[in-house]
């Protein structure tokens, strides 16, 4: 068994609402389930599927943020933030009616209910942005991708607990698509964005995938594999444009994957500075 320091954690992010802007913040709790907090509410609609990004782009123009910060059996107020500048809370009477007047379409501001299968929808013509869906995932298509998915089981999680990021990445794919690009974190919607050696050059994040993740003393990360990017991070939201070179990229340089997705091996607290190490 191996053990070297990888970088430090630079950034942090919590987003209370799927699909919405979230939080930067100074410090996380990291619970058995993933950050305490992310992810905790959705929008469904009549049918009962989650609303989402990938299919509804403006719903990052959306700002979710807690009014002081949640436990794991307390959620605390839930405060958002429209595009118009207004500011409701979930809890209002008429929160879920302003909110679907401002997106064009019926849907109900929904806390995650333990035991819940979620589904949430996407377009499979849109999905991937200006790829077709063979140059993501063969061998489905446009016609046999389906136009939603399942979330884990009582989360309104995609795929894992955690997502994380190495600035080397970031670096990189600014190299390969150019100066202009605007390669920030927010776009791919990382709860740790780890600053790695600036002389590292690459996507990182490969040689962590079978391994694990410590954060200083007491949050360890497992179950570490490549996380599929799709047309979110090409959306615009709030400065920043819309750009489909970003998914495009990813996909020609490295199987439209970026950063990493996890699980919890011990939960606890990450700090801004906090030392990350890889155990392999």
């Amino acid at each position: 068994m191996g053990k070297r320091q990888v970088g430090i954690v630079k950034e942090l992010f919590r987003y209370p609402v799927k699909s919405m802007a979230g939080e930067r913040l100074g410090e996380l709790d990291v619970g058995k389930d993933g950050v305490v907090g992310d992810r905790a509410w959705a929008l469904h609609e009549d049918n009962g599927r989650v609303v989402t990004a990938k299919k509804w782009a403006n719903m990052l123009e959306f700002r979710a943020a807690y009014d002081s910060p949640p436990t794991s059996s307390d959620l605390t107020p839930l405060r958002i933030v429209l595009p118009d500048g207004r500011s409701i809370h979930a809890a209002d009477a008429g929160a879920s009616e302003a909110i679907s007047a401002v997106l064009g379409r019926k849907v109900r501001l929904v806390s995650v209910r333990p035991g819940e299968h979620a589904r949430a929808e996407i377009d499979p013509q849109t999905v991937f942005g200006d790829l077709a869906v063979t140059d993501v995932l063969p061998p489905f298509t446009e016609q046999t991708l389906p136009d939603h998915f399942a979330l884990l089981k009582g989360t309104f999680f995609d795929s894992a607990a955690i997502h994380l990021l190495a600035t080397a990445s970031l670096a990189h794919m600014r190299s390969l698509i150019g100066e202009d690009a605007r390669l920030d974190p927010r776009r791919f919607r990382p709860n740790i964005v780890v600053e790695t050696d600036p002389r590292i050059i690459g996507f990182v994040e490969d040689e962590w995938v079978g391994g694990t993740l410590e954060v200083a003393d007491s949050v360890r990360i497992i179950k570490i594999e490549p996380a599929l990017r799709c047309v979110m991070t090409t959306h615009r939201q709030q400065d920043l444009p819309r750009d489909l070179r970003i998914l495009r990229t990813a996909a020609r340089q490295h199987q439209a994957k970026l950063g990493v997705f996890a699980w919890i091996g011990q939960p606890g607290r990450v700090r801004l500075g906090d030392q990350v190490w890889l155990v392999t």
